[in-house]
């Protein structure tokens, strides 16, 4: 029986959306930038960037865990970015900025509504969706990179799950098993520890950079998570309440790192309320 189900949950997500894969969206020298686009059947739908998680270093845009928001009639485009094995921070933004660049310039093209996207990211990737979302018009973050420069990068709203929010706190607030992830990770990104690149990691904290116009933010995090530090999205929390701007934070007992809770029914249809109120 619930292997009928799979296939009827399958042919029903074919029947409503449509996939293209491997648009390039920048080349940064002979490195080509690229992200599949999964559109509803309605046209012009609102659009989500997924960032994908790997500790920064690993991880595909195959990879699509919120494909259940294109039922809610959202559309989302999945993206690669330059790894930290690839390029060190800030490269990483600076890739995603530029899809968001150029999805606006091609809206018409791919049948988009990008007047107002929201970015969502899991793991490493929450961390940067949450550093581009704060980040709106932040000249170091804001590269160069792609040929749309005077597109905005903007986005609307942001979805973290289980993600980083400050470089700074992240090893102190680590576990014995989550410091044998995050160290070697962190090296990687930053080129050195947060104590060793102390600007970078500081660069690198969304919690840095809050102010008045920030957009608003839904966090999902497991209480038990051994590899991301919950505190790490209670920080944010805090500082998202005191610079007052709408936060929502869901902690969720005896989860750990990912795992389909994050994505159930249940856990779609609240991500999805919050991107109705903030997108359309």
């Amino acid at each position: 029986m619930r292997t009928i189900v799979c296939i009827l949950h399958l042919i029903s997500c074919c029947a409503f959306a449509d996939t293209q894969t491997d648009i390039e969206y920048a080349r940064v020298g002979d490195h080509s930038l690229k992200l599949d686009l999964h559109t509803p059947k309605a046209s012009h739908a609102p659009l989500l960037v997924y960032v994908h998680g790997g500790a920064w270093r690993a991880g595909s845009k195959s990879d699509v865990p919120i494909s259940k928001l294109l039922d809610h009639g959202f559309a989302i485009a999945s993206v690669d970015y330059r790894l930290s094995t690839q390029a060190m921070f800030p490269a990483q933004i600076h890739d995603i900025k530029a899809v968001i660049r150029f999805l606006r310039a091609k809206s018409e093209l791919y049948h988009l509504n990008t007047s107002r996207i929201g970015i969502i990211g899991s793991s490493a990737g929450g961390h940067l969706a949450a550093l581009v979302g704060v980040t709106n018009g932040h000249k170091e973050l804001e590269g160069n990179v792609g040929e749309s420069l005077s597109q905005s990068s903007d986005v609307q709203c942001i979805v973290s799950l289980y993600g980083a929010s400050n470089l700074q706190t992240i090893l102190m607030q680590s576990a014995e098993f989550g410091l044998k992830m995050r160290v070697p990770a962190l090296q990687l990104l930053l080129g050195g520890q947060p104590t060793e690149k102390p600007d970078l990691a500081r660069l690198g904290s969304p919690v840095a950079h809050l102010d008045n116009n920030d957009p608003p933010l839904l966090l999902i995090h497991g209480d038990a998570d051994p590899q991301m530090p919950p505190a790490q999205s209670q920080e944010f929390t805090k500082a998202y309440e005191a610079t007052k701007l709408p936060v929502q934070f869901i902690l969720m007992p005896g989860s750990k790192h990912g795992g389909a809770e994050f994505y159930d029914d249940e856990r779609t249809a609240i991500i999805a309320k919050f991107l109705d109120k903030a997108l359309r």
